[in-house]
């Protein structure tokens, strides 16, 4: 009975450490799956991740960094930017005959841009532009077709003059309205219907031939605002001009400091609908008028957001606000830039041209404070 209490006990033995080999080896496999689990998802974490990543290289890659739309836009290539102006309109855009340069808000604008654009002042070349060569982006110099790279001349955004295969316009960066003026003794005009079977000169191709039509005018068509001043003012063959405010109001101021405390000119406040929206034309549809055209928005945009920056206002007081006591009630301009689109270019957090609403909050430092024109 002892012999057979040891075998019993000896067998117990053995098969307790077959069971506590089982177990342990049933431990170690489920280790290894554990370990095979975690690295499957450990791989599909990361698989997840080099997707992601690569698809956020390929959106952010599909997005032109400003080194791109320079290269499309050809400015690389560039040592002069050719920009078409005005050369009749003081405030606006006017050449010096003395000095033959040129001098006015779209002018600073003109800089404005350039500067972005990465050219100095004495790489913008000016030319003068008439109503209609704005339109084709080229003019005539010296006998030869000069092909320009953006057109800042009192150009109003219009559906109809984007439709045409050399305009593009870029965000607007003023905001006016039409007017009228007469010679000093004409009667009060408080809409263009007190005109009805008067002549009225104003530009061809200027988006405010049509309102005066429709009015009943008789509508007087010339290719220079300067030259409808001259058929009032001397030759009196026609009976008012009208055109945009802003463009009128360096008439007034002029006549005002020609004739102090009695001006030959009188504005006219006709309380027309809708507002007129300058924008900067960069010359048609092409890939390269494109990108320059983008580049232009982000130019503007800047200006808009970007607190340390001043130009825009500079330029508004210095060419446009100091006339708008000549104007009376009529309101020269918007003095607040207008909103610029933002263009979606690659760009790091810190290179963000302009963030927070479309609209400043907080005065600008060293800035005047916007305050209304009227």
């Amino acid at each position: 009975m002892r012999v057979m209490d040891e075998d019993s006990t000896g067998d117990a033995a053995a098969d307790a450490v077959e069971v506590d080999e089982d177990a342990e080896r049933a431990e170690r496999a489920a280790r290894r799956g554990r370990r095979a689990s975690y690295i499957r998802f450990v791989a599909w974490i990361v698989f997840g991740a080099l997707v992601v990543t690569a698809g956020v290289y390929i959106w952010w890659q599909a997005k032109p960094s400003i080194a791109d739309l320079r290269h499309q836009a050809l400015l690389d290539t560039k040592s002069e930017l050719r920009i078409g102006v005005m050369s009749d309109m003081p405030g606006v855009s006017e050449l010096d005959p003395a000095t033959h340069t040129y001098r006015g808000f779209d002018i600073d604008i003109a800089y404005l841009v350039a500067a972005d654009l990465g050219f100095r002042r004495d790489q913008v070349h000016f030319y003068t532009v008439s109503n209609e060569d704005r339109e084709k982006a080229s003019v005539l110099a010296d006998g030869k077709s000069v092909q320009l790279d953006m057109v800042i001349a009192a150009y109003s955004i219009t559906d109809e003059r984007q439709r045409t295969p050399y305009v593009n316009f870029s965000s607007p960066y003023l905001r006016t309205e039409q007017s009228v003026v007469t010679l000093a003794d004409h009667p009060d005009v408080h809409a263009l219907p007190d005109l009805t079977g008067k002549r009225v000169c104003t530009l061809g191709t200027s988006t405010s031939a049509s309102p005066a039509s429709k009015a009943g005018i008789v509508v007087v068509l010339e290719d220079k605002i300067s030259t409808c001043m001259k058929r009032l003012t001397e030759t009196h063959d026609v009976d008012a001009v009208t055109t945009d405010a802003v463009i009128l109001a360096g008439f007034l101021y002029q006549d005002t400091l020609a004739n102090p405390g009695h001006p030959a000119l009188k504005g006219h406040n006709i309380s027309l609908e809708g507002e007129e929206l300058w924008g900067i034309s960069t010359g048609g549809k092409t890939e390269d008028k494109e990108a320059l055209r983008k580049l232009v928005n982000l130019s503007l945009y800047k200006s808009q957001h970007d607190p340390n920056d001043t130009r825009w206002e500079e330029a508004f007081d210095r060419s446009l606000r100091v006339e708008q006591p000549a104007s009376g009630d009529q309101r020269v301009a918007i003095d607040q830039q207008p909103d610029a689109e933002k263009e979606d270019v690659r760009q790091w957090p810190w290179q963000n041209l302009g963030s927070g609403p479309t609209t400043r909050t907080t005065p600008r430092p060293n800035a005047r404070r916007r305050r209304p024109v009227s």
